[in-house]
């Protein structure tokens, strides 16, 4: 087993349930700017829907198989990327699409589909392809993943905050006014905050291997955002659509790959740091492609 693979990450249940409760915080503060007529476009639209969920369950886990084949990493490295593109989206997606002032509803429907659908999707895309990965054969395992757990992430992450930001601006609507500066500005800072307290715990071990997996997933990373991108655009469903597929093709929820590898593969380190590092590094591209789009512009929702 190589040097990298002996390696252990900084990650605890105490931290992911804080992290949980950021996360359940940035919903409700994108909730709060959103309205029903939005999803209602959404599911009147089901092509759309349809383009993005095969750029993201399709696509993403095809173009990461490609890669591999390209760049020949090492194995736990192959194995860590395809986890991660088995995973669904992760919830940051749906502020970094509101931030980019794209679909946040098509983002939300997706996130939430591709989430709910895990249970089953995660472990079919990953033991599928897995035997196709070069050098891979010793490494094979099933995955599976709780349901209930799966269903109680999506409730308390999506569905309660989601709900919740609703109902406050649909009964409240002058404090919804007042408060929604604040909240999102929090957000932001909260949002920034995940990097911070993630190059921290994992500083030593990221230095040490960042040769080995900085441009990987930089490119990994930089290929899905571009695939999810150019696929929605060659589909023609328009730039705020396009820019919340791309955002959810790019950012999937390496929290529930390092929860998987810990679960199934001991914490192998190859898989672990990439999951951790995608985890810091979609942060990183997700805001500044958002940041970007801001300034750009587009046709409001």
């Amino acid at each position: 087993m190589q040097d990298i693979d002996s390696i252990r990450i900084n990650f605890n249940a105490e931290q992911l349930t804080l992290l949980n409760i950021c996360l359940a915080f940035i919903m409700f503060g994108v909730a709060l700017d959103l309205q029903i007529e939005y999803f209602k476009k959404v599911f009147r639209s089901p092509r759309v829907l349809a383009v993005g969920l095969a750029s993201q369950l399709l696509g993403l886990p095809l173009l990461t198989l490609g890669l591999i084949y390209l760049l020949r990493p090492n194995p736990s490295l192959a194995f860590g990327m395809l986890l991660v593109a088995a995973c669904p989206g992760g919830n940051v997606s749906n502020y970094a699409t509101h931030l980019s002032k794209a679909n946040t509803a098509l983002s939300v429907a997706m996130t939430t589909i591709s989430t709910l659908g895990a249970v089953l999707l995660t472990p079919l895309i990953f033991s599928s392809l897995t035997p196709l990965l070069p050098e891979g054969g010793a490494l094979s395992r099933q995955v599976s993943v709780d349901p209930w757990s799966m269903v109680w992430s999506i409730v308390q992450l999506i569905l309660i905050p989601l709900a919740a930001g609703l109902v406050f601006r649909h009964y409240l609507p002058h404090l919804t006014a007042r408060i929604l500066g604040p909240i999102q500005r929090l957000s932001m800072v909260i949002f920034l905050g995940f990097v911070v307290f993630a190059l921290y715990g994992n500083f030593s071990n990221i230095v040490r291997y960042l040769d080995l997996v900085f441009i990987l997933v930089a490119i990994h990373n930089g290929s899905a955002l571009a695939m999810g991108y150019f696929w929605a655009k060659w589909n023609k469903v328009g730039e705020a659509n396009a820019r919340a597929i791309a955002l959810e093709t790019g950012i999937q929820n390496s929290g529930l790959g390092l929860v998987l590898v810990f679960n199934f593969f001991d914490g192998l380190g190859g898989m672990a740091i990439i999951a951790a590092w995608w985890g810091i590094w979609h942060l990183l591209s997700a805001f500044s492609l958002a940041m970007f789009w801001r300034r750009k512009g587009v046709e409001r929702m």
